[in-house]
């Protein structure tokens, strides 16, 4: 039995469910600057940033890896593309493991970045998934 479609729709839903997280968590890190520390907003937030990570991003990025692999075995590795789209990947992946530790930080009390700062990372995942979505279709090289 072929199960190429089916991994490449658990792939997708993987995808989809992981950029969620890796684009809301830094819009919660804008809003946490400005939350007062040990106030109720602070409390909320720390909850939020804790479940949103734990619940939807790691176990997102896990299966987006396990399908997206399932998916390489078998194709196979044919074509630069593939290890562009790799290389990407592995930098999203990067991303979340450098947003884990922000939310260390705030957790701490010794988040030490500027509102500006998480509103600009904002931005990272999403020309990442722009360049993985035209390697992934276009197949350039």
């Amino acid at each position: 039995m072929d199960f190429y479609l089916t991994f490449k729709a658990f792939h997708i839903i993987a995808v989809i469910s992981w950029m969620v997280g890796l684009l809301y968590l830094p819009r919660l890190y804008v809003y946490h600057v400005k939350a007062k520390s040990g106030g109720e907003l602070d409390k909320t937030l720390k909850i939020m940033e804790h479940k949103l990570l734990k619940i939807i991003m790691n176990p997102a990025m896990i299966l987006t890896f396990i399908f997206g692999f399932a998916l390489l075995h078998q194709t196979g590795f044919a074509g630069g593309w593939v290890h562009a789209k790799l290389l990407l990947a592995f930098l999203l992946a990067g991303f979340h493991g450098f947003l884990a530790k922000c939310r260390r930080n705030f957790s701490e009390g010794k988040n030490q970045r500027s509102e500006k700062f998480y509103r600009i990372i904002n931005e990272v995942p999403t020309i990442l998934l722009i360049a993985i979505v035209f390697l992934a279709i276009f197949k350039p090289f």
